[in-house]
């Protein structure tokens, strides 16, 4: 949206214009230079702006379910969330991350390709040092990782992969599975490194430590679900059709639903006074003849007309007629 200026800025613009302070032809030109952008090729916008803020949307989801789950496994203060949504380069993206680092890669089937989750040390140790006792100190040697601290960090990430799996489920169903956990992002050619990615950064503190957690996203890998990502899809009603098994689970649930069964008899009114003297043998005349059938009540609205008798020295009513319902819009 274009710059709106006060009567005071126009009165001196103008007044610069007639003393000859300034050029209208340079004006021109300057409002011409402005029209021309410089576009990088190699830094190709493969994203629109509705799938980026789509996947801020999902992200944002993901950053909470991370949350919860790691304050739940590290018993302490966790704090997770969405810091930038950037698209670059792949090239840029390994350049942007530490030389030794934590990089989960997964496979997200039945999407074709690999996703990396890249983990700061200093967060990584930090998990790993909550998960052994520690206090969540984080001592940086991401070179020297041992068997069983490998071992504890696939574990704990592989189980983080639920949460993406849920995050993700409004656009696709994914089945994902952690397929290695590497140091060094020169040893791992994922894509080419012109080909457009997406970078989440997630913004981490655990107890006293902070650092980011990114998740790279290959536009290649992306591409058969990018239709979904859309505002247009987000937006559109969909109508799913409900299986005969739910429908009869459904309608078993309801029929096992307790209703109350009323049979009134009629109705009397007296004064309190009649009330406080009333005593055994005295009889209350109902404004309902004998002859007459009885009103019976399901869930407190009339819905059958009956007459008394017994069942088996039980008192009992016979249904004889279903009432028409009433229109609630009158």
């Amino acid at each position: 949206m274009a710059d709106v200026l006060s009567q005071g800025e126009i009165d001196a613009l103008l007044s610069a214009i007639s003393t000859g302070e300034m050029d209208a032809e340079e004006l021109k030109k300057e409002e011409l230079e402005k029209k021309v952008k410089v576009y990088d090729f190699k830094r190709a916008l493969r994203f629109s702006k509705d799938q980026i803020r789509s996947l801020t949307r999902i992200h944002e989801n993901f950053a909470r379910l991370l949350t919860t789950f790691f304050s739940a496994q590290l018993r302490t203060f966790v704090q997770i969330s969405v810091t930038s949504v950037d698209q670059l380069p792949y090239e840029e993206f390994v350049r942007s991350i530490p030389k030794m680092t934590i990089l989960n890669v997964f496979q997200p089937q039945p999407l074709d390709g690999r996703f990396i989750m890249e983990v700061n040390p200093n967060v990584a140790y930090a998990m790993l040092d909550r998960l052994l006792g520690g206090k969540g100190i984080s001592v940086n040697k991401v070179d020297s990782l041992t068997e069983i601290e490998t071992r504890i960090m696939s574990q704990l990430f592989q189980r983080t992969l639920e949460s993406f799996e849920e995050a993700w489920s409004s656009v696709v169903e994914l089945d994902t599975q952690m397929e290695d956990l590497e140091v060094n992002p020169q040893f791992l050619q994922m894509v080419s490194p012109n080909e457009t990615v997406v970078v989440i950064s997630l913004s981490t503190t655990i107890a006293e430590t902070s650092g980011m957690i990114n998740i790279c996203l290959p536009h290649v890998v992306l591409e058969e679900v990018l239709p979904k990502l859309s505002l247009h899809y987000w937006m559109q009603e969909k109508k799913r059709e409900r299986k005969p098994s739910e429908f009869n689970s459904l309608q078993t649930n309801v029929r096992k639903a307790p209703l109350l069964v009323q049979a009134q008899l009629g109705q009397a009114s007296i004064t309190i006074e009649e009330f406080l003297q009333l005593s055994e043998g005295d009889i209350i005349t109902l404004n309902q003849a004998i002859q007459k059938p009885l009103t019976v009540y399901v869930g407190g609205e009339e819905k059958f007309l009956a007459q008394p008798g017994k069942v088996k020295n039980k008192m009992a009513v016979q249904i004889t007629e279903k009432m028409e319902e009433a229109d609630t819009n009158e």
